[in-house]
């Protein structure tokens, strides 16, 4: 088999993961692989990723021009490109609708809070791009911030995003968002957290080399102990994030408690009750038993 054609049936068999998982419905979502350094294979325009054979994928170069194939690219190859001219180790790019991942995306919450070992050590964090009309040139503009330092990321009332050196890595990474979504909504159902301390984040980082983990950025320091260094929000000359913001106390204990609920404690509510109708306990609960699903 050719290595054109390993990434044909790679690409087929992440598609039918990812349809098969529910991460993506009907037409929805599009992989794509870097096959050297001046070609790309993408996933047709209008077609179920459940439901994809070998020769319906387009070959483009990296503008975006078709070189080959019988179908048209996928109408968002714009983010995959982006992707591409931004991370010259990314080799492929998967896009995705995992529900719970994208529910937090429409909700406006980043997954960066520092709750889960394997989460930080594969991924550190998972931003949200800002908002940007599906299909156009303000997407790619986007997810531009972000890419440089980061490996996934929400799109803002649209999906995710997963990039790796092969095609299979960036659908495990998919996997990981959407898993780290279900257990962080189970968690914020249940009303507490229990956060990884900053000095635990650091030892977990150190770990990605004994993994071969490569890290696309270091973790945001926090400014108050460590002037100079590498600040949330700190971005390059062209306005990328040159590190992760990665939410975690200091302190002398590896796992600090968190109550979801302290952000109640202004409107009067008990810091260890929530105050919820009915019917928004029963909307919690159902949507905290589909994410187990």
């Amino acid at each position: 088999m050719t290595a054109e054609e390993q990434a044909r049936a790679d690409i087929v068999e992440v598609g039918r993961r990812l349809w098969e998982r529910g991460y993506v419905a009907s037409n929805d979502g599009n992989i794509s692989v870097r096959l050297d350094e001046t070609r790309l294979m993408t996933t047709p325009k209008s077609v179920s990723k459940g439901f994809m054979t070998p020769d319906m994928m387009v070959v483009t170069d990296l503008e975006g021009k078709k070189i080959s194939g019988q179908r048209d690219p996928s109408s968002e190859l714009k983010m995959h490109l982006e992707v591409y001219r931004n991370r010259p180790d990314a080799r492929a790019v998967v896009h995705a609708h995992p529900p719970t991942a994208t529910g937090f995306a429409v909700a406006g919450i980043a997954l960066d809070r520092a709750v889960l070992a394997e989460v930080i050590t594969t991924l550190g964090s998972i931003p949200i791009a800002e908002y940007a009309t599906p299909s156009t040139e303000e997407l790619p503009a986007a997810v531009r911030k972000y890419v440089k330092a980061h490996d996934g990321l929400l799109l803002a009332n649209h999906g995710a995003l997963a990039l790796a050196g092969d095609v299979m890595s960036a659908y495990y990474r998919m996997e990981t968002i959407e898993h780290f979504a279900k257990i962080s909504l189970v968690a914020r159902t249940l009303g507490r957290e229990n956060i990884l301390s900053r000095d635990e984040v650091e030892r977990l980082q150190g770990l990605r080399g004994m993994y071969g983990i490569a890290s696309p950025a270091p973790i945001c320091a926090d400014p108050a102990t460590r002037p100079g260094s590498l600040r949330a929000g700190d971005t390059n000359s062209e306005g990328q994030l040159e590190c992760q913001i990665v939410q975690a106390p200091d302190s002398d204990e590896r796992l600090v408690a968190h109550r979801i609920s302290e952000s109640f404690k202004q409107s009067g509510d008990s810091a260890d009750q929530i105050r919820l109708t009915y019917r928004e306990l029963t909307a919690l609960i159902e949507d905290a038993l589909r994410a187990l699903k």
